[in-house]
């Protein structure tokens, strides 16, 4: 059913669950590049959320065809632990390169916001905001009641796609920014995201979609 209506219109215009695409870019040239072997690199300090991230994207890229490989099977325990130079990445660069890594999938959180909101809700119209009165009674918590609202945080995170090219500088094919809202539950915000990123990347053609 034309992919259950384009995954239903890509999750509602650019939201899945818990997240939500913020903005993305293309490179002109992103029509020159087919992906065949990516490595994925999550960069988090939750060694859990790392892995099930890393592990949901392998398995969505492999079904499309793609060959891929997850940081965790080719670094260990201690190398996103411990700063690293530009030469040792330069030199993780040439290493993928030799070993016929055509991009890399790099994923991280850029940003952290806190958010408040209001406890009831109010948005139909047809039971408030019809009469002065109504809506400064729904409202007035906000002055004599503290505990009327919400505090969550919005994580702003980001992947790119870097083509590995053996003649020129390390091509940005890709990038993304979602938002990751009120995350409560590691499995259900990594379905959440790498369902969308995976959505967006096959509308924008970066890959393909799944037969």
């Amino acid at each position: 059913m034309k992919q259950l209506l384009l995954i239903l219109l890509v999750c509602s215009l650019y939201s899945c669950g818990s997240t939500q695409l913020k903005d993305r870019w293309i490179s002109p040239e992103a029509d020159n590049y087919t992906l065949e072997k990516v490595f994925i690199v999550g960069l988090t300090d939750d060694p859990e959320a790392r892995e099930k991230f890393e592990k949901k994207l392998q398995n969505q890229l492999t079904s499309r065809g793609i060959e891929a490989t997850i940081s965790l099977d080719k670094f260990d325990a201690e190398f996103l632990a411990k700063k690293r130079t530009d030469t040792e990445i330069k030199a993780l660069e040439n290493q993928l390169l030799k070993e016929g890594y055509d991009a890399v999938v790099f994923t991280k959180v850029v940003g952290i916001k806190n958010k408040i909101q209001f406890k009831k809700d109010y948005s139909n119209s047809s039971k408030s905001h019809n009469r002065f009165n109504d809506d400064y009674l729904m409202y007035q918590d906000q002055h004599f009641n503290p505990d009327a609202y919400n505090e969550y945080q919005v994580y702003n995170a980001e992947t790119a796609v870097y083509c590995l090219c053996p003649t020129k500088d390390r091509t940005l094919i890709w990038k993304g920014y979602i938002d990751i809202v009120d995350p409560k539950n590691i499995n259900k915000t990594v379905n959440d995201y790498s369902k969308l990123l995976i959505l967006v990347l096959e509308e924008d053609k970066i890959i393909p979609q799944k037969n």
